[in-house]
């Protein structure tokens, strides 16, 4: 630093760069923390500016703000708000558990930019007003998980649905051969399978926005603690309303604080939710992977469209990558949710202090699975071709059909018939014409492939 100013906090003097906004405390966190060289997520800092926006108004509205401190308080947070001064947040997310220093980061930004605007706004005693990190970071974690679940996440679900959902009725009569244990077993339709995939996805759709519902109830208020101590009885209420009318959400004070902020039971749900759907992704991924295998030696029922050469030594080799992209994403998903479980198990009395690695994870994990599954449904899942004449012949060869016999011959005879045409590597068919006593009429019958798709036992 060639160009810096000297700032105190309450151990002493620090060198800051001139021109940064922050002040002492953010400095000594840049100073202790070069661990990942990662700030939190703009999405948190930007929920962290909101809970300071709303706790101005609400101070003001109580009496404890003066008119012309609130105002340069909510000016500056707008400022924020519209994208200027996103590198004045440089704290590592690898910090001290209660985020303590990204909240004064916040605080301390707010107030140098409220005094350029002539107001003598003091970081602690007007921003931090009614206020404590260990009430502020869980609540910004709920306020910016909410928003960007709300916003990213469960659009991006929807729209695959619904992509899946015009492919899935294209499909809806084509047969191909059901797998279980990889191996060949009764058919089915694709449009049955891509309906399963449908049903996940809405599935999960609704568990998360349950685990949104529950973090609508912030902890705000509670201060210290969790009794609220230096903050008006009125002030979680009066929150509340200034940040439901600033952010369009149905926000609740959430009744016992403690709760909020000594655990973060419901982030950690939100966590497991996501779980959930990076799961459904990676079942989604992995059926097409292995329906695209080949194209000469594997499964080859469909093929995905070709977006890149697959291979730096074998030419023409096209590889399914938007799947394994998917896949990849799910599992850094699935190991940030690890990485939670275990945070969310240091709450110590009144503190949970691994609030910071919680809310950056959660924002990491939702904004990867929002981007993979808008991709999937664009580019693999909206313009994978069928192989239908593959997908025919191999239902038409498949012994597994002869299943369907078992009411009318018994198992033990079908079992027979299956193992010579495994055998003999004839239809099933004509097997079953030569070692059972029914008419070649009623076997096609019973063997038509679409018909066993719609499941239930075939009548005379």
């Amino acid at each position: 630093m060639t160009n810096t100013r000297i700032e105190s906090d309450s151990l002493g003097d620090v060198e800051v760069p001139a021109e940064a906004l922050w002040g002492a405390q953010t400095q000594r966190a840049v100073d202790n923390f070069p661990v990942s060289h990662q700030p939190m997520p703009p999405a948190f800092i930007a929920a962290v500016v909101r809970v300071k926006r709303a706790a101005a108004e609400a101070n003001a509205s109580l009496g404890g703000l003066e008119l012309a401190t609130r105002d340069a308080i909510v000016d500056a947070c707008d400022e924020v708000l519209d994208g200027q001064y996103q590198d004045q947040f440089p704290v590592d997310r690898y910090q001290t558990g209660s985020g303590t220093s990204t909240n004064m980061n916040v605080n301390e930004v707010l107030a140098t930019l409220a005094r350029r605007a002539g107001v003598p706004v003091h970081p602690n005693d007007h921003v931090n007003m009614s206020q404590s990190s260990n009430d502020v970071i869980p609540t910004a974690m709920h306020v910016s998980v909410v928003a960007l679940a709300s916003e990213t996440l469960l659009p991006a679900l929807s729209h695959l649905r619904g992509v899946i959902y015009e492919r899935e009725a294209l499909f809806a009569d084509q047969v191909k051969t059901g797998r279980t244990h990889l191996m060949d077993a009764m058919p089915i339709t694709l449009g049955q399978e891509m309906r399963t995939w449908r049903r996940q996805l809405k599935a999960a759709e609704q568990r998360i926005q349950h685990a949104v519902d529950e973090l609508l109830a912030l902890p705000q208020g509670g201060t210290a603690v969790g009794t609220g101590i230096n903050a008006l009885p009125e002030f979680p209420g009066q929150f509340i309303k200034f940040l439901n009318a600033d952010t369009g959400y149905t926000y609740r004070s959430l009744e016992h604080k403690f709760v909020g902020m000594s655990a973060v039971d419901a982030p950690v749900a939100m966590s497991a939710q996501l779980r959930g759907v990076a799961i459904v992704l990676t079942k989604i991924a992995n059926d097409l992977r292995w329906m695209n295998s080949g194209p000469g030696h594997g499964l080859g029922e469909i093929s995905l469209p070709a977006l890149q050469p697959g291979s730096s030594i074998m030419p023409g080799k096209v590889n399914p990558v938007v799947p394994e992209a998917v896949a990849m994403v799910a599992a850094q998903v699935m190991g940030l949710d690890s990485a939670n479980a275990v945070a969310g198990q240091s709450g110590n009395f009144q503190l949970n202090v691994m609030l910071p690695l919680v809310a950056a994870n959660l924002l990491d994990m939702i904004q990867l699975l929002g981007n993979a599954t808008t991709m999937l449904a664009e580019k693999t899942i909206r313009g994978f071709t069928v192989n239908a004449e593959a997908l025919n012949a191999a239902v038409g060869r498949n012994p597994v059909l002869v299943t369907a016999l078992n009411p009318e011959i018994g198992y033990a005879l079908a079992a027979e018939i299956a193992k010579e045409a495994y055998r003999t590597g004839r239809p099933v068919i004509d097997v079953a014409e030569e070692r059972c006593d029914l008419s070649r009429d009623r076997l096609e019958q019973l063997l038509d492939p679409l018909r066993l798709t719609r499941g239930g036992v075939v009548s005379d």
